[in-house]
């Protein structure tokens, strides 16, 4: 699994943040119960002066170590339960101005040996979604929101299949594939005309990948061919963070790209479409890629290598209906 370095960096801003605030508040409310109760800070004191003098005694030696650190051990839990007695006496529990850490897994270091902790990733899948929906609907762009009764019932002549029991179809695979998705979990090639639902089921796909950790990169064409762009020849002033991005969609565990077809056709956003595919098909990455033409018809748009790769490296998956934007339309007017 491949973290997105722009989104972790977000989610350990955010944790160190809320270890800050954690830490102040048992800080104030410490001395609020050293005011209300002036005997705690001198508890605490003999506490502190306590663990020292067990820890003086173990390493210290003497006739009988273990004795004596048993006697100051016996004391120290003398200490605290007077501790205890006296915050829960001011209506408070009795831990409540120790500083103990939040995660006992790992101790609010955030990462378990070089991994990161469960505690980290969570505030990492937090905004992952919250980047997903600058452009995506994740609360109704959900698998069981796609409406199967916008398509067709009746069967196709040629066929012989219904566009509804080809999209069922189409959804069944989209779902498996984001539910079940990890290292090799290849590609997918949505094509069809527009309103659809292409972009809708992306965007399942991203929600549903992001939640279970991955990192994820959704975007149009257009903004990736931009960002690719700015990077290379920083027009608007943000060379590195254009190339931070480029990096996301170059490494990112799933690159998502709405719209292929509906950029300015030009030799480098040709160069720039090649050099996603090529790379991360080279290796192994995953991409869902979405466009309202064929590959074949990328191909004669693009370049023969491009549409070879669409059509070679991708599980094509063909959208068939009536666009659903007019038939909700319609039924607005109703």
């Amino acid at each position: 699994m491949a973290l997105d370095g722009k989104i972790l960096r977000r989610a350990l801003d955010r944790y160190e943040a809320e270890s800050r605030r954690r830490a102040e508040e048992t800080r104030r409310l410490r001395l609020r119960l050293y005011e209300l109760d002036p005997v705690l800070p001198e508890l605490d004191a003999r506490l502190r002066s306590s663990v020292a003098e067990a820890a003086a005694l173990a390493l210290g030696g003497g006739r009988d170590p273990v004795q004596a650190v048993e006697r100051v051990q016996e004391a120290n839990l003398r200490l605290q339960e007077e501790r205890g007695r006296r915050i829960a006496a001011l209506g408070y529990p009795a831990g409540c101005i120790d500083d103990e850490p939040a995660c006992p897994i790992c101790n609010d270091r955030g990462y378990v040996g070089m991994e990161p902790c469960s505690c980290l990733m969570k505030l990492y899948r937090e905004e992952q979604r919250r980047e997903l929906s600058r452009l995506l609907d994740l609360q109704g762009e959900r698998f069981d929101a796609f409406l199967l009764r916008y398509y067709d019932d009746r069967p196709d002549p040629l066929s012989g299949v219904s566009p509804r029991k080809h999209m069922e179809m189409v959804w069944r695979i989209c779902r498996r594939y984001a539910e079940t998705f990890g290292e090799g979990s290849g590609n997918l090639f949505l094509t069809g005309g527009p309103g659809l639902g292409k972009t809708f089921l992306s965007a399942c796909i991203a929600g549903e990948v992001a939640q279970r950790g991955y990192s994820v990169v959704y975007d149009t064409t257009v903004n990736v061919v931009s960002r690719f762009e700015e990077a290379r020849f920083g027009r608007r002033g943000e060379p590195e963070e254009a190339e931070a991005d480029v990096k996301r969609c170059l490494r990112c565990d799933l690159l998502i790209l709405d719209d292929l077809g509906t950029e300015m056709s030009t030799s480098f956003s040709v160069s720039v479409i090649y050099e996603l595919l090529n790379t991360r098909l080279r290796e192994g990455r995953s991409m869902v890629v979405s466009s309202n033409y064929s590959a074949e018809e990328l191909g004669r748009r693009y370049s023969p290598q491009i549409a070879s790769r669409l059509a070679g490296g991708f599980e094509v998956l063909k959208f068939y209906g009536r666009d659903i934007r007019l038939q909700k339309k319609e039924e607005s007017l109703r």
